[in-house]
C-alpha cells in the first residue's frame, strides 16, 4: 500500500507542510493555521492521495500551544494524524543551527517514514479527550494566577528594597493584614517619591485583583472536583500528606489517565524528575540535572506538596534528611527525590481508583 506522508510545522498563523509519496522527494505546501487553511491542507493531501492511486494519508506535527485542533479536524476528515513530542525529536547541532520551517517539516516526514516503512519508534504524545482538555483550562488558569501573585509580590518587595525600606517589626511574618495596611499607608507617605508611590499603588491594585480572581475561582474548581469522573480520584489523592484540592486537580488533569503508564519510573520521567545521563565509549554513565520535561506546573505543585511532606510526614522527612546528611550542599537533590517519590505514590493511588471505577 502506498502512503502520502505529511510533515507539518504548525505556526500560530502561517504554517508549512511537506508532502511526499513513500520515499519520493517531498514538496512544500504552505497554509494559514485557520479552519479554512487547514481544510485546504486536507484537500491537497486527499488530491495527491488520489493521484497516487488511493494512497493512505499520514500526518504529524509537533505539540505546541496551538493544541490539538488540527489533529481533531484531520480525524474528522478521515486522515490519520499524530502529535509528536518536540522534546523527543532528536536533532543534530547542525540542524539546530540551521533551523527553519521547511527543514522542521521535512524532519517530521522522515520520522513518519522511518516509523511506517521501517518500524522505528515514533515519539507520539498522549492526546487527552475533549473533557480533559477543557478541565485543564480551568486548572491551568488558576495555577497561572498563583504565579502572577508571586510575581507581583516580588515586584513590591524589590521596590521597597530599591528605596531602602524595611518591614517594621510587629507586623507578623508574611503578607499579614497589618503589613498590607503599612504598604497602603506607605504609598501616601513621604518615604517614597511620587513615581515610586504611584508604582506601589498600581502593584497593590494588581495584587488585590489577582487575589480576588483566585477567590472567585475556588467555587468552579470545587464544582469540577465534585464531578463523578474526578471525585473518587481527588478524594484518594488528597489522602496523601501535603496534597490539597488544587494539587490533586493539577495532578489529575495533567496525568489524565494513569493507566497509560506501565510503572512508576515512567511517571517520574513524564514529570521531568529523572536525571539526564551521558555515556560515550569507555566513559561511565554520568548523571546530570533533571530533564525538566513534561508540564512545569505539575512539578511546581509537587514541589510545594513535598515541602509540606518534609515538615509533616515522617517518612518523607527521613528521606530528605538522609540525603542532606550525606551532602548538606545538595538540598535541591533531596527535595527532588521527595517530589519523585510523591509523584509515583500519587500515580499508584490514581491507578487504583481507575481500576475500581472500571470494574464498577
Amino acid at each position: 500500500m502506498r502512503h502520502i506522508f505529511v510533515g507539518i510545522d504548525l505556526g500560530d498563523k502561517n504554517s508549512v507542510s511537506r508532502m511526499g509519496v513513500d520515499r519520493e522527494k517531498t514538496e512544500r505546501f504552505g497554509f494559514v493555521n485557520s479552519r479554512q487553511g487547514r481544510a485546504r491542507l486536507f484537500g491537497e493531501a486527499k488530491r495527491r492521495a488520489e493521484q497516487a492511486g488511493g494512497a493512505k494519508i499520514i500526518m504529524a506535527y509537533e505539540a505546541s500551544s496551538c493544541g490539538f485542533v488540527l489533529r481533531d479536524e484531520a480525524e474528522v476528515a478521515g486522515i490519520e494524524c499524530w502529535v509528536l513530542a518536540p522534546t523527543k525529536m532528536e536533532k543534530s547541532v547542525e540542524q539546530r543551527r540551521h533551523k527553519n520551517d521547511d527543514r522542521d517539516a521535512d524532519d517530521i516526514v522522515e520520522k513518519l517514514r522511518g516509523h511506517v516503512l521501517a518500524g522505528n519508534r515514533l515519539p507520539k504524545v498522549w492526546v487527552p479527550d475533549s473533557a480533559t482538555r477543557d478541565d485543564r483550562e480551568l486548572i491551568r488558569a488558576r495555577v497561572e494566577l498563583g504565579e502572577k501573585q508571586t510575581q507581583v509580590k516580588s515586584q513590591i518587595q524589590m521596590l521597597l528594597k530599591r528605596h531602602g525600606l524595611e518591614k517594621p517589626s510587629g507586623l507578623g511574618a508574611g503578607w499579614t493584614e497589618p503589613y498590607r495596611r503599612w504598604l497602603e499607608g506607605l504609598r501616601e507617605s513621604q518615604a517614597v517619591g511620587w513615581g515610586a508611590g504611584q508604582t506601589l499603588g498600581s502593584l497593590l491594585r494588581q495584587l488585590n485583583f489577582i487575589e480576588g480572581e483566585m477567590e472567585r475561582m475556588k467555587k468552579p474548581i470545587e464544582q469540577l472536583a465534585a464531578e463523578p469522573r474526578h471525585k473518587p480520584i481527588v478524594e484518594e489523592l488528597t489522602q496523601e500528606c501535603g496534597v490539597g484540592l488544587l494539587t490533586a486537580m493539577v495532578y489529575r488533569t495533567e496525568i489524565g489517565y494513569a493507566g497509560r503508564f506501565g510503572r512508576g519510573r515512567q511517571v517520574g520521567k513524564f514529570v521531568g524528575l529523572t536525571p539526564t545521563s551521558y555515556e560515550s565509549g569507555e566513559q561511565t554513565d554520568r548523571k546530570g540535572h533533571i530533564s525538566r520535561q513534561g508540564p512545569p506546573r505539575l512539578r511546581k505543585m509537587l514541589c510545594q506538596a513535598s515541602w509540606s511532606q518534609v515538615c509533616h510526614d515522617a517518612s518523607a522527612k527521613r528521606i530528605y534528611q538522609q540525603l542532606v546528611w550525606r551532602n548538606p550542599k545538595k538540598k535541591k537533590i533531596a527535595i527532588v527525590a521527595v517530589m519523585r517519590r510523591l509523584a509515583v505514590r500519587l500515580w499508584h493511588r490514581m491507578r487504583k481508583v481507575e481500576l475500581e471505577m472500571g470494574r464498577a
